[in-house]
C-alpha cells in the first residue's frame, strides 16, 4: 500500500438545473404503508433496464434531500422506452419507510443557466492500493461511538463485517437499507447461539464532521444494533478516505451533501478479506452465510434461513 504518497482532490460541483421539486400530499402505497411523493428534476447519467433501475444527477428535492447523484428504481421499465444518456428528466418518486421508486416520469427540455462550476472544497487523501479477497486489512485508526480510540485491526480472532454509510443519508434504498440488512444479519447470527463462532460488524460513517460519537450512538440505537457486536466509527477524513477507496466504494460532496456508492467487506478472524459485496443487493442470508465460510471455510453450507431460537 502506497501509505505515504498524497495527492489532491478537487470536488467540482456540477450545474444545476432550476425547476420545481415538491412534495406532494402523503398517500399508502399498494403494501398499505404511508408513503410521499415528490416532483424531481435530474440528468440521465447511465440507463439500467436489465436491473430496473437509472442513474440520474437530481436537483435539490425540499425538505427531503440534497441535490446529488444515484440512483432510482423504475418498477414500470416502459417509463425507460426512449430515454437516453445525457436527458433531461422530471419524474414523480414515491417514498415509504424502506423503499423508493419512480412512479412517472417525462422528458423535458433542458434549463439555461449562465452559472459557472465553482471550484472546492480540496481534502487531501492518501495513494491507496485496492484490496481483493485474501489481503489482509489495513491497520487504519478510528474513533467510537463512545468516543474510544480504536483500529481496524482490533478484531482479529473473530468475523469482521465492515460497512460504510452516513448517518444523514435519507433515501431508504440506500444506507438506511444498509444498516437494516446489517442488522437483519446480526440478529440471525445471534439465534444461531453457537459459541464457537465469534463476529463483530464494523460501520464506518463517512461523514465525520456530523457523525459525531454521540450521533452515530444514536443512530446505532435507533436501528436496534447489537451493542455488543457492533461498532459504530468514523475517523479523521483521510483515513476514512483511504479506507474506503481500498474497498471501491467512492463519495463526494454535492450541494452540501454526500454522493457515494456502497460496499461491505468479510473479514476472516486472521484479518485477511473473504468476500466484498458491492452495493446492497445482498440478503442477510448472504451475508450470514459468508461470516460462516469465513469463520470455517470447511464449514457444510448451511441455510441461514432456517428458524432459530426468537431473539430480541
Amino acid at each position: 500500500m502506497k501509505g505515504f504518497l498524497l495527492r489532491v482532490v478537487t470536488v467540482l460541483p456540477l450545474l444545476l438545473w432550476t425547476g420545481c421539486s415538491r412534495p406532494t400530499s402523503s398517500s399508502v402505497d399498494r403494501t398499505g404503508g404511508p408513503s410521499r411523493e415528490y416532483e424531481v428534476r435530474g440528468v440521465v447519467l447511465e440507463l439500467n433496464p436489465a436491473r430496473s433501475n437509472l442513474l440520474v444527477r437530481h436537483e435539490e428535492i425540499p425538505g427531503y434531500m440534497r441535490a446529488m447523484t444515484m440512483p432510482f428504481a423504475v418498477r414500470d421499465t416502459n417509463l425507460l422506452t426512449g430515454l437516453s444518456v445525457g436527458d433531461t428528466i422530471r419524474f414523480r418518486l414515491r417514498v415509504t419507510d424502506d423503499d423508493g421508486w419512480i412512479t412517472s416520469l417525462e422528458k423535458v427540455a433542458p434549463a439555461t443557466t449562465n452559472r459557472l462550476p465553482l471550484t472546492g472544497p480540496f481534502r487531501v487523501v492518501r495513494d491507496v492500493d485496492p484490496l481483493q479477497p485474501g489481503d489482509l486489512l489495513p491497520p487504519y485508526p478510528l474513533t467510537n461511538q463512545w468516543g474510544q480510540a480504536i483500529s481496524t485491526t482490533n478484531f482479529q480472532g473473530r468475523v469482521l463485517v465492515l460497512s460504510f454509510l452516513y448517518t444523514r443519508c435519507p433515501f431508504p434504498t440506500f444506507c438506511p437499507r444498509t444498516m437494516q440488512l446489517l442488522v437483519q444479519a446480526q440478529r440471525r447470527l445471534r439465534s444461531l447461539a453457537d459459541p464457537s463462532l465469534r463476529w463483530h460488524f464494523l460501520v464506518v460513517s463517512f461523514d465525520p464532521e456530523f457523525d459525531t460519537p454521540e450521533v452515530l450512538r444514536a443512530y446505532g440505537q435507533t436501528h436496534g444494533a447489537d451493542t455488543n457486536h457492533c461498532t459504530l466509527a468514523t475517523g479523521a477524513l483521510i483515513e476514512v478516505t483511504a479506507l474506503a477507496e481500498q474497498f471501491g466504494l467512492t463519495f463526494w460532496r454535492e450541494d452540501g451533501g454526500w454522493a457515494h456508492n456502497l460496499r461491505t467487506a468479510v473479514v476472516d478472524p486472521e484479518g485477511r478479506i473473504r468476500r466484498i459485496f458491492p452495493g446492497n443487493e445482498w440478503t442477510a442470508e448472504e451475508l450470514v452465510q459468508a461470516v460462516l465460510e469465513a469463520h470455517d471455510p470447511l464449514r457444510p453450507a448451511a441455510d441461514p434461513a432456517a428458524p432459530g431460537p426468537p431473539t430480541r
